[in-house]
C-alpha cells in the first residue's frame, strides 16, 4: 500500500479544516479515501459523490485506456448517526439495477461506518473485538474517551494482535509530546465550538420555522373571521376593526 497526499483535491477551506483524510493506493491499483468525520454538516452524501470522481477521474492521463482505471473506494467514518434508515453500523454502496439488484461494475464502492452505531452493539455486547478486526480498528478511535474500551483494546493488543500493539504504543508515545498534546486540545476545541454552533442554528432554524408557522396558522384564522364577516353582510370597516386587516385585503376576500 502507498499513501498518497492527505488532502486530495480539498478545494474547501472548511473540508480540509475538519476532516481527518488517509489517501492510498494498494497493490491491486484501487484507490482508497479513508475520511474521519466529527460534525454532521448534512452533505456527507453529495461530498462523498464529489470527491470520489474526482479521485476515481484523476488516474486518466493521456493517451490511457478506459480499461485500466482502477477500482476506487471512499471509506466514511463519522462520529454521529447519519444513515436513520439503517440498523447497522457499517454499511456499503455500489451501483446496482434497480429492478434486478445486478452489479453494474465494482468500480465505486463507498463505505459509511457510524460510530455511535457501534458503540450500541458493543454495549448491548452484540460486537466483539476480539473476533472482529474491523470492530477492534473502529472501537480503538473512541478508546481514549471510554476505559473499559481500551483495557479489552489492550488485551488483545498483548495477547493476539502485535499491529494493534504497535498502534496503542505509538499511541501512547505521541500523546506524551507537549506539543502533540497543545494541538490535539486546540483542534478538540475548534471542533467542539463548531458542534455547538451547528446546534445553535439548527436551534435558530426550528425556533424561526415555528414562528414562522404560528404567524400562518393565525393569519389563517384571521381570513376565516373576515370571510364569515363578509358573508354575513358586514362592511369593510367593521371587519377592519375587528382582524387589523386592510380594506385592499378584505376587497380582495371579497373578490373570492
Amino acid at each position: 500500500m502507498q499513501l498518497l497526499d492527505p488532502h486530495f483535491n480539498k478545494e474547501n477551506q472548511e473540508d480540509k479544516r475538519s476532516i481527518l483524510d488517509v489517501h492510498a493506493q494498494l497493490e491491486d491499483g484501487s484507490r482508497v479515501n479513508i475520511e474521519i468525520q466529527l460534525n454532521n454538516k448534512h452533505d456527507m452524501e453529495k461530498r462523498t459523490l464529489y470527491y470520489w470522481s474526482k479521485m476515481y477521474s484523476s488516474q486518466m492521463k493521456e493517451g490511457m485506456d478506459y480499461g485500466e482505471l482502477c477500482k476506487t473506494i471512499t471509506i466514511n467514518i463519522v462520529n454521529f448517526r447519519y444513515l436513520s434508515h439503517i440498523h447497522n453500523y457499517h454499511s456499503t454502496f455500489q451501483l446496482y439495477e434497480r429492478e434486478q439488484k445486478l452489479l453494474l461494475t465494482d468500480m465505486l464502492e463507498i463505505h459509511f461506518m457510524e460510530l455511535p452505531k457501534l458503540l450500541i452493539k458493543w454495549r448491548n455486547r452484540e460486537v466483539d473485538p476480539r473476533e472482529d478486526q474491523l470492530v477492534r480498528w473502529l472501537l480503538l478511535l473512541e478508546a481514549s474517551e471510554d476505559e473499559e474500551i481500551t483495557q479489552v483494546l489492550e488485551e488483545i493488543a498483548m495477547q493476539e494482535d502485535q499491529v494493534l500493539k504497535k498502534a496503542m504504543d505509538e499511541w501512547e508515545r505521541v500523546s506524551q509530546d507537549p506539543e502533540v498534546l497543545l494541538a490535539y486540545e486546540a483542534r478538540r476545541k475548534a471542533l467542539l465550538e463548531e458542534k455547538s454552533s451547528l446546534k445553535r442554528a439548527e436551534k435558530l432554524g426550528e425556533e424561526k420555522g415555528k414562528q414562522i408557522g404560528e404567524e400562518i396558522g393565525e393569519k389563517k384564522g384571521i381570513i376565516k373571521v373576515a370571510l364569515s364577516m363578509i358573508q354575513k353582510g358586514l362592511d369593510n370597516q367593521t371587519i377592519a376593526e375587528f382582524t387589523n386587516l386592510t380594506p385592499e385585503e378584505i376587497d380582495k376576500l371579497r373578490r373570492q
